[in-house]
Formats: structure tokens, sequence, C-alpha cells
């Protein structure tokens, strides 16, 4: 991989949502080793991190009856809501961008009445929203 495949991968890695070392690790494990450079690249980008997370989790959980420990889910609680909400009007914003504002509101109230008044799932919903994506895009 030279330099300017390089630069473009991190281009694109960026233009994406989410963590972009996982990006990067499956295209490069996929670009050196195929499939299964992929899986590797894939594990041993993520499991440091689950592992980490497997071992923080249960020591809160042995101390969640600490006053320091409910104190502090307490205190994390608006900074969460807080994030999602950025997350949330950027994700917006990005839609209205890329697909306009009507085919966005649709969406939004679709989304918002198989949530809240359907009690669907959120799982179940982004899956048929990926379903209809790849159906209605596939070139």
């Amino acid at each position: 991989m030279d330099d300017e495949e390089f630069s473009n991968v991190l281009a694109l890695g960026n233009s994406l949502p989410g963590p972009i070392a996982t990006k990067m690790a499956g295209y490069i494990g996929y670009k050196v080793g195929g499939f299964i450079g992929l899986i590797v690249a894939l594990f041993a980008t993520i499991m440091p991190t689950v592992i980490i997370m497997i071992f923080l989790i249960g020591t809160l959980s042995n101390f969640r009856d600490s006053t320091y420990v409910q104190g502090m889910t307490a205190a994390i609680t608006p900074v969460i809501t807080v994030m999602m909400f950025i997350l949330t009007y950027q994700f917006l914003f990005s839609s209205k961008k890329n697909l306009g504002e009507i085919k966005t509101l649709i969406l939004l109230s679709l989304s918002f009445i198989a949530y809240i008044i359907l009690d669907i799932h959120p799982a179940i919903i982004i899956l048929v929203i990926i379903i209809y994506s790849f159906i209605k895009y596939r070139k």
C-alpha cells in the first residue's frame, strides 16, 4: 500500500460514521490477507477494547452499591443525553443534505411511528431501512 492509497483509505474512513481505526484495520487487513486478514484485523482491533470493557463493567458491577459509583452513574446521565442529542442532530443534518428534506422527514416520521406508537424494536427498524436501501440503491 503506497502513501496515496493510504491517504485515500484514510479520507474514505473519515467520511464514514464510526471509529476510523476499525475501518482502516478492516480495509488494510483485507488488502493484505483477503477475507481472513479482514477478520484477523478487526478481531485484533476490537478485542482489546471488549476485554477492557468486560473487566471495567465487572469491577463497576461489584461496587454498584457504593455511593461513589451511584454518584458517577447519576452524573454521567445528562452528559450522555447531550451527546445523544448532538449525534441525532448531526445525523438529521447529514440525512437532510444527502436525502433531501422530504425523504428525511418521511423516514423520521415512519421511524418515530414504528418505535413510539407501534413499539417496534430499534434494531428491526434499522434492519428494514438497511434492506430497503440495498434494494432501492443497488447497482
